[in-house]
């Protein structure tokens, strides 16, 4: 009786599209406006059409929660995201399902373990202090804190020197974006059509490949007694005792060096611009810092005192979360909201617009990270806010990014003041949320 009650439901309401294509046109057009048209309209579930495909959004935190959380196992990650982000990650760990995903997180989870996160803030703030901007130049922050954050997760995880790998993963990083811009006209064709986009992407992966095997090779000609326990050593010695092949090795290295840098480096970024285009909110900001480490470097014990840095990063991540949504595809049917969502259905979960909620947040809008004071935020549900997802699969580097979002602001706000050049802020979406052109600020050492 329960079953037929449940196929009884309706499928939720949503935009009608055009014949074959659906709202494919619409949603590539202007991804972040397509979520906030049709929400506004439909409300917390909407059915969308995509190539065809059934599609849905869904905003109320309590349905992200049961997706994300209390029936993830009634989700996985499903095909768009296959289609999407296989050519790039492969078997890596943003992408595997079952099995072989709790065999790699259980090989890396030892390099994310708290008293191991807590080593790698010297790191940060050392990389942090060697920017070395001169006093009132123009620098782009896109670019710069890329190098930066990219500099940390490689001197952290993985043990060797970025310079030499820098240009190889930039332009890797650049190319995934690109071809994953829905936007352009070839958006959705196979990565195996000779596109021009589809080129640049095949070479610059290859030169990644190539790149990251010669680094696996490195490590593996050490004598294993002087690896250590970073990251790269973990994943090495799980291929010698057979846990991982050399496929997923490699897969699960370029995974990291691409998620890992980049979702960090985007959080830094809109933290900065936000602080350049609130020059208030800057100096509490560096009156806190004045006040805790007097001149010095910040260290991890100076966290806790540092209440308004952590608030300053919290609501740059609800206003422009790096990972902009989620993606989910049941394996049966499901019931959100009193609709029915068959197995199949791809779901997007954006945090784009529970992040800009007026239910749950005054002037979603505005700038405000007193609105992270704890009488504000514990009237708010947990998953309205979900910037490094959440349940099993929540981002094994959650720690290591907040650790190094907030040590490397503090380091670069205690030597520096920022003035926006840039201010007026146009997003791209791809793999992740970034800034469609040069974000500028001008430097000036304090």
């Amino acid at each position: 009786m329960a079953m037929h009650s449940s196929r009884e439901r309706p499928t939720p309401p949503g935009p009608d599209g055009v014949p074959l294509l659906g709202n494919t046109h619409e949603l590539a057009r202007d991804t972040l406006g397509f979520y906030e048209r049709v929400t506004a309209e439909y409300g917390d579930v909407v059915g969308i059409s995509v190539g065809g495909d059934e599609g849905a959004i869904v905003t109320h935190p309590e349905y992200v929660e049961r997706i994300l959380v209390r029936d993830d196992d009634r989700y996985v990650k499903g095909g768009l995201i296959e289609d999407q982000l296989g050519d790039t990650f492969g078997n890596g760990m943003f992408m595997a399902a079952g099995e072989q995903w709790r065999t790699q997180r259980q090989v890396a989870q030892p390099a994310f373990y708290r008293e191991r996160i807590l080593e790698y803030g010297e790191t940060v703030v050392d990389h942090a202090a060697d920017v070395g901007w001169p006093h009132a130049s123009v620098v782009d922050l896109t670019d710069e804190l890329s190098a930066l954050t990219l500099s940390v997760l490689t001197d952290a995880l993985f043990g060797f020197d970025a310079d030499a790998d820098e240009a190889v993963v930039r332009e890797a990083a650049s190319a995934i974006g690109a071809k994953l811009d829905p936007s352009a006209p070839t958006a959705f064709l196979p990565t195996w059509v000779p596109t021009p986009r589809n080129l640049r992407f095949t070479r610059h992966i290859s030169q990644l490949r190539e790149r990251v095997d010669s680094r696996i090779a490195d490590r593996r000609r050490q004598d294993p007694d002087q690896r250590g326990d970073d990251l790269l050593s973990l994943l090495v010695a799980a291929t010698a005792n057979g846990e991982l092949d050399d496929q997923t090795l490699r897969d699960d290295m370029i995974t990291f060096l691409f998620a890992g840098h980049e979702t960090t480096s985007l959080g830094l970024t809109y933290a900065l611009f936000l602080l350049a285009t609130h020059p208030d909110e800057q100096r509490r900001l560096q009156a806190e810092l004045d006040a805790t480490i007097d001149g010095d470097r910040p260290t991890i014990d100076d966290l806790p005192a540092l209440e308004f840095t952590d608030r300053v990063i919290d609501e740059a991540l609800r206003l422009y979360p790096p990972v902009f949504t989620f993606f989910r595809e049941p394996v049966e049917d499901v019931e959100l909201g009193g609709y029915r969502l068959p197995a199949g259905t791809t779901i997007s979960v954006p945090q784009w617009i529970v992040h800009r909620d007026e239910r749950w947040w005054e002037s979603p809008e505005t700038f405000d990270p007193d609105r992270w004071t704890d009488d504000r935020d514990s009237e708010r549900p947990e998953y309205a806010f979900y910037p490094f997802g959440g349940g099993p699969r929540h981002c094994i580097g959650m720690r290591l990014a907040r650790l190094e979002l907030r040590l490397a602001l503090a380091t670069l706000c205690s030597t520096y003041r920022f003035e926006a050049v840039t201010t007026d802020l146009d997003l791209a979406t791809a793999a992740n949320l970034r800034p469609a052109g040069p974000l500028e600020v001008r430097v000036r050492r304090r």
